[in-house]
This record gives structure tokens, C-alpha cells and sequence, in this order.
């Protein structure tokens, strides 16, 4: 099985194809080969092959998926609060190279697997709580409008016989390793990731603010249980929405107390900043994964786990 990962440079990507390594199968087939794709080269991992993809450049798309590709996971994204700084880059690259890829699998006839990232940004507005996957999609971020726009395509392309489509709106995924990136949503990782490795962090929102969220490591075997579901047990929307659970920023940090003692937390400071509160109080977090649940997939127990994934998958050593 040859298997191309797009963004295969970013956090989730990198744990994809390590662990899709690791495996050395995929829905019962070995896999001969496996692609990292990323705008940039991505960092070399031994057993897997590296290039640089640029979904918004059809021809770069077009080198990057051959007639031997059988499954390709589309992570590649710019992520929320770029999108909504860059509305011309956003729907150039989350939107435009989302069908670039797709078209591409359709130019080819092979009907390849495609497993496209969504995200809970698509919910929004005046749509009744609680959510889930026959919620109408009403973002109010051009992020998520690009995400749901995608959803629709996968779905069509599904429809007609072009590619084996399915999407999962991704919660929020904390803790991520690395550094800061330009998500609205990236305070949520940082305020653990921070103040776990000694350094001090700044929390946008208060403690009572709610959202819905999943670990890296959790992400990563939902992809591929998701990527092993059957075609005929999608249903007609073969997009759905990811496991996850509904915390308060307090109960991460209380989390984060019970795993690592009372020191982190003396290095958060609480700063309102209005600019990044604009963007995630529009977001949602009464949202129900009942679908994906009942196919197999599966979210963290506690976000205690999330805090000692971290720390056993990606502390940075001493």
C-alpha cells in the first residue's frame, strides 16, 4: 500500500506516518511506501520518503499524487486565525488546494482513499445545541467556512465514484508539542505546554471558558481507524465529526495540577486579549460524535491523559 500524507511536516503528520510505521499495515495491507508531503520538506523519519507539496499549485499537487497512490491524508491547512487575517490565502489554500488534491484523484481514476481533515469550526451561529453531524454547518470564521466548503466536496467527489472520501471535523487538539502557531485556539496547548517545561504562558480567556477537545495521540488513531472503515458504513455523509471532550479552561489547568503538582500553574498569567476572545467565543462546544463512536473511534477518558500523553510523547528532555 503506497500512502501520502499532506502535511505530513505539522504535528499530527508527523505522528501519523510514525505510527502508521510503526504499524506497517493499513486496513490489513502492508504498506510499501509512505510519502510526507509539506509546503516545506519535512523532517526526515527513517522508513519514510519526504517531498514539499504545494496544494495550492495544481501541478506541484499533480507530482506529489501518482497512479500508485492508494491512500492520501489531507492535512494541510492554514490554520484559524490566519484564514481569517488572509481571506484571499485562506480559500487559495483550504479551500482551492483542498480541490486541487481532489481533482487530481479524480483526473487519475484510481479511485483513491482520501481522508480529509475537518475541523469543529464549522459550527456556529444560530444552529440549536447540541451539535453534532446533521448540525447545519454556519461558521463564523472564514476558517471554518473553508472547512465546510471541503466537507461538501469530499462528499460530491465521494458521491460520484472519483475517491473513497471520508472527513472528521478535528476537535481541538491539545496538548500539541512545538511551538506557538497562528490558531486562534493555540493558547489551549500552550498554557500546559509552557508552564510544563518551566516557561511562563499568557491564557486569553478565563477559567470558565468551555471548549471541546482531543489529544495528538488519540487524534492519530482515530485517522487511521477511520482510514480502515468500510465504504458502505459511511452512509451518505462520509463526513463526521471526531470524538472529543468538553472541558473548562479551569479543569485544564486543574488537569494539569493533578499530573505535574502546583508548580506550572504559578507561571499562567490571565490577560484578556479581545482580538483572539472575537474568534473562539464564536465557536461552539456542546458538540456529540455519535456516528464516529459508534464506527469505532474514541476520545481521551480524562484530560489528565492528555496532560501525561504530552509528557511521555513530546516533553522536550533535559
Amino acid at each position: 500500500m503506497n500512502i501520502l500524507i499532506i502535511g505530513g511536516g505539522g504535528v499530527v503528520g508527523q505522528k501519523l506516518g510514525a505510527k502508521l510505521l510503526e504499524r506497517g499495515t493499513l486496513d490489513g495491507k502492508a504498506i510499501s511506501k509512505l510519502v510526507l508531503a509539506d509546503i516545506v520538506d519535512p523532517a526526515p523519519m527513517d522508513g519514510a520518503e519526504t517531498t514539499t507539496c504545494d496544494i495550492a499549485d495544481p501541478a506541484s499537487v499533480a507530482a506529489c499524487i501518482t497512479p500508485e497512490t492508494d491512500v492520501i491524508f489531507l492535512l494541510a491547512a492554514i490554520v484559524s486565525a490566519h484564514a481569517e487575517q488572509d481571506f484571499d490565502l485562506g480559500y487559495k489554500i483550504n479551500l482551492m488546494g483542498t480541490w486541487n488534491v481532489l481533482e487530481r484523484a479524480r483526473a487519475l481514476g484510481t479511485v483513491p482513499k482520501v481522508v480529509f481533515t475537518s475541523s469543529i469550526a464549522v459550527y456556529g451561529g444560530e444552529a440549536k445545541d447540541p451539535l453534532g453531524d446533521w448540525s447545519q454547518m454556519n461558521s463564523q470564521g472564514s476558517y471554518g467556512v473553508q472547512k465546510a466548503m471541503g466537507e461538501l466536496l469530499v462528499n460530491d467527489f465521494s458521491r460520484k465514484g472519483f475517491v473513497d472520501g471520508r472527513g472528521f471535523r478535528l476537535p481541538t487538539i491539545s496538548v500539541r508539542p512545538g511551538k506557538p502557531n497562528r490558531a486562534a485556539s493555540s493558547f489551549m496547548s500552550s498554557i500546559l505546554r509552557e508552564p510544563l517545561n518551566g516557561q511562563e504562558a499568557i491564557c486569553p480567556v478565563g477559567k470558565d471558558y468551555l471548549h471541546y477537545y482531543l489529544s495528538p495521540r488519540k487524534c492519530v488513531e482515530n485517522l487511521i481507524k477511520g482510514a480502515e472503515i468500510a465504504k458502505a458504513d459511511l452512509g451518505h455523509n462520509v463526513c463526521m465529526q471526531m470524538p472529543g471532550k468538553m472541558w473548562s479552561i479551569g479543569q485544564l489547568v486543574d488537569a494539569m495540577e493533578k499530573v505535574a503538582g502546583p508548580e506550572p500553574l504559578k507561571l499562567i498569567r490571565w490577560e484578556s486579549q479581545p482580538e483572539i476572545e472575537a474568534i473562539v467565543k464564536g465557536w461552539r462546544y456542546d458538540i456529540h460524535a455519535d456516528k464516529a463512536l459508534a464506527l469505532g473511534l474514541t476520545a481521551d477518558d480524562s484530560f489528565e491523559d492528555n496532560v501525561r500523553y504530552y509528557l511521555e510523547d513530546d516533553k522536550p528532555q533535559a
